[in-house]
């Protein structure tokens, strides 16, 4: 464990360490780097994913700050929405989502199923608002329940600040000794990114930890590139302060975008392909969204040689797939796209 976590608050909410199982199916269909992936799928929490590792610490903190109510932010599908009410549900918090309509994807249950009927079975009071309103019935939210007693303690989208990117951190140490144990060292770890808080905190980690290892986000989230690669290198540096790292690491925020296809929640053909051919090959399911998404880029990096001098890499998976009944309409007859 990294020394600078120890003394942080924190609340145990997953099944960690996740495994790190090698993909070796997959890595003989596209013949490239040996892959390995670290399934955040299993963390345990209402279906599980990322958001888990980063709650540990947003809980552990409202709880240390006598919180009792937590609201949090996100698309009318999220996954940090969902693993948040779960979170809530479990430490005895009042849990209030606003849920933008931020994604165009259309399904006729698209409000009421998937992570959404999840949230409600959670016991989460849901907001669905318009884009533009998000701010308007966050501020009216709070002023209401603080004038009722309640002790708001407000989680970012994602969870991705720098107290969430410790999470992340975390992980970065399983990633090392499980690869370590497993006889290797990973040249690179692949991974959806959106909020930032998975990559920064993996970044951080692994400086920690002294591994010379590249981090790859695949923009799944923001068709404004330059605009995420400042949030990553902000909240990078937000989280090296946190834990007293001196280094710059802005040099180590690397995003691939062009992989994203129409925009956040829209998935591509190439995602469609990639969730079809690891669930054949491995018998693991990913989300079109987050996992999916990034994989399929992942895999078409392999595909054209851009990874030629990679031996091992790790795919995160971050979880996701309870959002899959409301993308069934993407898929044909044989799983493929539509």
């Amino acid at each position: 464990m990294i020394d600078a976590l120890t003394n942080i608050p924190r609340l145990d909410l997953g099944f960690t360490p996740t495994p790190l199982e090698p993909l070796d199916r997959l890595s003989a269909l596209f013949g490239g780097p040996r892959i390995w992936i670290k399934r955040d799928d299993c963390t345990g929490l209402a279906t599980g994913g990322n958001k888990t590792r980063k709650l540990e610490f947003l809980m552990g903190d409202a709880r240390s700050r006598g919180a009792d109510t937590v609201i949090t932010y996100g698309a009318v599908q999220s996954n940090h929405a969902r693993q948040t009410a779960a979170a809530c549900a479990k430490l005895g918090f009042e849990c209030h989502l606003i849920l933008s309509r931020r994604v165009t994807w259309r399904h006729a249950e698209y409000e009421t199923s998937g992570n959404v009927l999840l949230d409600r079975l959670l016991g989460a009071h849901v907001h669905l608002s318009e884009p533009a309103d998000v701010a308007a019935v966050s501020r009216t939210l709070i002023d209401r329940l603080t004038r009722d007693g309640k002790r708001c303690y407000v989680v970012p989208t994602g969870g991705s600040n720098a107290i969430g990117a410790l999470g992340y951190m975390r992980c970065a140490t399983e990633i090392v000794e499980q690869s370590r144990g497993a006889g290797f060292q990973p040249d690179l770890i692949v991974h959806a990114t959106s909020s930032g808080g998975t990559q920064a905190g993996l970044i951080a980690g692994l400086i920690a930890e002294n591994i010379d290892c590249a981090v790859l986000g695949i923009n799944v989230y923001d068709t404004q590139h330059a605009r995420i690669e400042r949030h990553l290198t902000r909240l990078l540096s937000e989280t090296m302060n946190y834990v007293n790292l001196a280094p710059d690491a802005s040099a180590r925020a690397r995003i691939v975008h062009e992989f994203l296809g129409e925009d956040y929640g829209i998935p591509t053909r190439q995602t469609i392909d990639a969730i079809a051919t690891l669930a054949a090959s491995e018998g693991i399911l990913t989300d079109p969204v987050y996992s999916g998404k990034a994989l399929g880029g992942f895999l078409a990096m392999i595909r054209r040689k851009d990874l030629s001098s990679c031996n091992n890499a790790v795919f995160v998976h971050t979880g996701g797939i309870a959002s899959l009944p409301v993308y069934a309409t993407a898929f044909g007859s044989d799983g493929r796209y539509e």
